[in-house]
């Protein structure tokens, strides 16, 4: 981890306990308070990726109402977060309420250190995955391209020219290597163009016969073969605009 990202901000108003944490956590970039404004401000200003969180905060230190306001207030603002929390010896109650709140896990106390730190290595790692993922979406979120992530060169200059083609009337030749993305550029194109709010129609001609190709772009009239009971659309009438 780098320094940016293995900021760990602490909420613990036992300052015995953020001492112990101190003295334990000396790897992660270490932030401490003890009160909910002071743990939102931090939350504003450092943005860390993890956050320890006793439910037993002034006003009422032995309660867990204050604790859960804290929850909830900064998930408001930093969502991704990934809260985990600590709870009374035996207090399953209230750490099942803290996760269906969005907390991330919870720990119990007294505190065993060796566990809590393998929960926050998980932690930062999950962080560390969603992250990458939002980059990923929000890299490609203009590209209107559904199904198409890249960040190949050749894939986005593809993207690119779809981008300009598309609200044109020019009839397009889309070639390649099977498995190559064909289809999904193909529906780019539709999506972006004017008539995106008509039918795209793929057809797979090469599992078509050929005695049946005309039927099925064209379609048929009752009794035109035999087994022709009704009268059929083709696919160029499913497509029609």
């Amino acid at each position: 981890m780098n320094k940016l990202s293995n900021k760990l901000l602490i909420v613990e108003d036992d300052k015995e306990l953020q001492r112990q944490y101190r003295w334990s956590f000396d790897n992660y970039d270490l932030i401490t308070t003890d009160n909910r404004k002071s743990a939102l401000d931090l939350v504003r200003k450092s943005k860390p990726p993890v956050i320890l969180l006793d439910l037993g905060l002034p006003p009422e230190p032995d309660g867990v109402q204050e604790g859960l306001d804290t929850l909830s207030d900064i998930l408001s603002i930093a969502p991704q977060t990934k809260i985990i929390v600590a709870t009374g010896n035996g207090d399953r109650e209230n750490a099942v309420r803290a996760v269906s709140l969005g907390a991330y896990d919870f720990y119990q106390k007294p505190v065993d250190l060796d566990t809590l730190n393998i929960v926050l290595q998980r932690a930062y790692k999950m962080y560390s995955l969603e992250e990458q993922n939002r980059m990923l979406l929000e890299r490609h979120k203009d590209a209107s391209f559904e199904g198409i992530i890249s960040s190949n060169k050749s894939i986005l200059s593809i993207c690119r020219l779809i981008e300009k083609l598309a609200p044109t009337d020019t009839t397009t030749l889309l070639y390649g290597e099977s498995g190559t993305g064909k289809e999904l550029f193909a529906r780019a194109i539709h999506s972006l163009s004017q008539r995106s709010e008509q039918p795209f129609v793929a057809i797979n001609c090469a599992a078509i016969p050929d005695n049946l190709l005309e039927s099925e772009l064209f379609g048929y009239e009752k009794g035109a073969f035999t087994g022709a009971s009704k009268q059929t659309p083709g696919k160029i009438e499913y497509a029609n605009n």
